[in-house]
Formats: C-alpha cells, sequence, structure tokens
C-alpha cells in the first residue's frame, strides 16, 4: 500500500466515486437487461406499482395520466429505451471497474488503462466542442439535418407512438414549439401524414403543437380545433423548436458554461488522480525492490 497521503486521499477518492459509479450502472443494466428480456413483464409491473392505490404516485395518476403512461410503455418504446441503457450501462460500468479494481488493488495497468479511457472520452469532448465552435454553421447544417429526418422518418399520430414520436411530442408540448422549423415539417412526415389520412380528421398538426390547457403532459388542446385549422392564436405553428432551443441556450450561456466546466474538472481530476496513484505505486514498488 502507497504510504504517501497524497496518493492515498487520491486512492480512495477514487474507489469511492467508481464504486457509486459502478452501483448507479449496474441498477441501469439490470433494469435495461429486464426490459430487453422480458418487456411484458416490465410493462405490467410498471403499470401495476403506478396505478396501485398504495403507490405513492396513485393520488397523482388519472386516467389520462394512465393512458399516456401506457404509451410510454408501449414494446416499440421499452425495446428503444432498452439498447440505449444497455450501451449506456455498459460503458460507464467497464470504465468505472477499472478505475475501482486499480485504485483498490493499486494496479498500475488497471489505473492506466482506466486513465487513457478518461483521456479518449475527454479529448472526444473536446475535439466536439471545439469542431462545433470553429463550424458552427455546418454543425447548425447537421444538427437541424438530424431532427428533420428523425421528424420525418418516425414521427407518427394515434396509438402506438414510438420513442421519437413521444419525445418529440413532450419537447413540443413543454418549450411551446412546433417542428424543427415550424408546422411545415409535418406536412414532410410520411407517417404522420398516412395516419393523418386514415384518421378523417383533416389534421394538420399534433396536438402538441396547439396552445395547451392544463398539464403539458397530456396534450389537451385548449382549442379542440387547433389540430385542423392552427393559427397564431391557438397553436405555435411558426415557432420552430431549433431556433427556440438555441434561444434558450444563448440566454442561458453562463450556466451552460458551469456545467461544462464542472464536467471537464471531474474527468481531469480523475485523469491526474489515476497517473499520480499510478506513479505512487511505482515507487513504492521501485522503493522496496531496491531496499
Amino acid at each position: 500500500m502507497v504510504g504517501d497521503c497524497g496518493a492515498n486521499c487520491a486512492r480512495w477518492l477514487l474507489c469511492l466515486t467508481n464504486f457509486i459509479c459502478i452501483c448507479v450502472s449496474t441498477g441501469v443494466l439490470i433494469v435495461a437487461t429486464w426490459l430487453a428480456a422480458d418487456k411484458a413483464s416490465f410493462i405490467n409491473t410498471t403499470l401495476n406499482i403506478t396505478t396501485s392505490k398504495y403507490s405513492p404516485a396513485s393520488n397523482f395518476v388519472d386516467e389520462e395520466a394512465e393512458k399516456i403512461l401506457k404509451e410510454f410503455v408501449e414494446p416499440a418504446v421499452i425495446e428503444q429505451a432498452a439498447y440505449i441503457l444497455l450501451a449506456l450501462g455498459g460503458i460507464i460500468f467497464i470504465i468505472s471497474f477499472l478505475g475501482y479494481c486499480g485504485a483498490i488493488k493499486e494496479s498500475r495497468v488497471l489505473l492506466t488503462t482506466y486513465g487513457i479511457f478518461l483521456i479518449i472520452i475527454f479529448a472526444l469532448q473536446v475535439s466536439l466542442i471545439l469542431l462545433s465552435t470553429l463550424y458552427k454553421s455546418q454543425a447548425d447544417h447537421h444538427s437541424k439535418g438530424f431532427l428533420k429526418t428523425s421528424l420525418s422518418k418516425y414521427y407518427t399520430t394515434g396509438a402506438n407512438k414510438d420513442a421519437v414520436t413521444l419525445s418529440w411530442d413532450l419537447i413540443m408540448a413543454h418549450m411551446s414549439c412546433c417542428g424543427v422549423d415550424g408546422y411545415q415539417d409535418f406536412r414532410t412526415a410520411p407517417l404522420f401524414v398516412q395516419k393523418s389520412g386514415t384518421e378523417g380528421l383533416g389534421r394538420q398538426v399534433p396536438e402538441s403543437c396547439c396552445i395547451l390547457t392544463g398539464d403539458p403532459f397530456l396534450l389537451h388542446p385548449e382549442d379542440p380545433s387547433c389540430i385542423t385549422s392552427p393559427t397564431h392564436a391557438n397553436s405555435y405553428l411558426s415557432n420552430g423548436c431549433y431556433n427556440k432551443f438555441s434561444n434558450m441556450v444563448n440566454d442561458n450561456v453562463n450556466m451552460v458554461i458551469g456545467v461544462v466546466v464542472v464536467l471537464a474538472a471531474t474527468q481531469l481530476l480523475a485523469i491526474i488522480f489515476s497517473f499520480c496513484l499510478c506513479r505512487a505505486v511505482g515507487e513504492e514498488r521501485d522503493y522496496h525492490y531496491k531496499y
């Protein structure tokens, strides 16, 4: 064991933080595995817990909320979420496991591997920020193109909504916006156009583009005719979500910078601690080898 006080502090800080990350990522992996292996069981358990009269959430879940909850736990949504959680949980678990075992066992190989992984992640984040800053117009173009593609290819209406549709509905309802650039985006969304034609209502926009009443989560338009005859008075038809989000980031730029700095500082500290501990372990072993 290293005798240096600083190295010992670094060791136990790495142990503590990585142990917490291991616990969190293990929980994520358990849930994700359950979702991937037995979606029906997860759906039934989620609905039973949430709607049970003994559940703390039962007081907040009415019939409308339960209907929305069922959409969120549809098999298609669950399957997509399961794979995302498996990948995210797996990456965090592997890196945290390397850091924890490397610190607790004082293994130079594991600590070095852990540090290299963190350096790669940190370098990718810095590269992404620099590229986004240097090529802002191209980044905006590609980001907007990606969002338009997701809306065009996957957005639908009616029953059996997938994760993309539900995510867009939540974004538009809570940000008071419509589409990427406006309501015209839905005219180029084949699934939305097809489902709207099947409905026979003459729908032009989804409920989430309308001015809503009550809880935005429930998607209740203040004016029921909004979905067929959207206007500036009853909807956000010309307020694109991309510009709305950009303005929100610009208005809160200090907070965004603060979050980025905190994350970067945390990663840098973990990198420094891992290599400092690795060096201290090496010096300790060299000392014992010589004497």
